[in-house]
């Protein structure tokens, strides 16, 4: 059972840069948890985002994604303004995303679970059961399909995020640390899997802190500190930059690698 993305009426063939973010700020009171960052995603890329904790990586994901609206820039998706549109829409329209802390619906089974995902373009149930049990095959989750969500171990329930996730169709698909705290086979079952993902024909954007994913899975690096984006390039330029080092890497890192 192979999985493939479905063609949405009147996206018709998409132009090369798939995301533009122009100078996006968010605050909270006092504090400027993004300050003035710009950058853009072009299909078939896999963009990776690093910065200490607090950095305002996952702000940007919300302000990117509908769940905060940003007091200054625009977010643009196929050349279309999306910043103040809800994130019901914006998932619609083809984005999709994971969280920091999984979120998966208690009360459901896996496949319950993903066909939530599947309802966002296929009303019909058995029709979203289908695309359902479709995904679970491709992520490696189709034998605990009946299980609990609850019962499910901390990697499958990353795994099950992301089936849920792509159960809605996305162009782009946005990872927010989805590899943190795997040991070292799991998480080289979940390279693998993104990188499935992208043969698939889906764009990523992954927040991670895991250096070994960032570096094997990413074209292009953003390094984000206290809300400002600080530097981007390949990964072997960015592992070795100083500022990436003094701000998030620390000296050991360089002098290990």
């Amino acid at each position: 059972m192979g999985f493939a993305l479905e063609d949405r009426e009147g996206e018709g063939v998409s132009a090369a840069l798939l995301l533009e973010v122009q100078g996006v700020s968010k605050h909270f009171g006092g504090l400027l948890a993004n300050d003035n960052i710009s950058f853009t995603v072009s299909e078939g890329e896999i963009v990776g985002i690093i910065g200490p904790n607090g950095s305002g990586k996952s702000t940007l994901f919300n302000c990117i994604t509908g769940f905060y609206r940003p007091d200054a820039g625009r977010v643009l998706y196929h050349g279309r303004d999306i910043t103040h549109l809800s994130a019901d829409r914006i998932c619609k329209m083809g984005i999709a995303r994971t969280f920091q802390i999984v979120q998966v619906i208690s009360d459901m089974t896996a496949l319950e679970n993903v066909m939530t995902g599947a309802f966002l373009h296929i009303p019909r149930k058995r029709a979203a059961r289908a695309k359902a049990e479709e995904v679970l095959a491709f992520t490696g989750l189709w034998e605990k399909r009946d299980m609990a969500a609850t019962s499910l171990t901390i990697p499958d329930k990353k795994r099950l995020e992301v089936s849920m996730a792509l159960a809605t169709q996305p162009k782009l698909l946005m990872l927010d640390e989805a590899m943190a705290g795997l040991t070292p086979v799991e998480l080289k079952e979940m390279i693998t899997l993104v990188r499935k993902v992208r043969e698939s024909g889906i764009t990523l954007v992954i927040v991670e802190h895991v250096m070994e994913a960032v570096m094997e899975l990413s074209q292009r690096v953003i390094g984000i500190t206290s809300g400002r984006k600080i530097v981007e390039d390949v990964p072997e330029k960015i592992v070795v930059n100083p500022e990436v080092i003094r701000a998030y890497l620390g000296e050991r890192y360089h002098a290990r690698h």
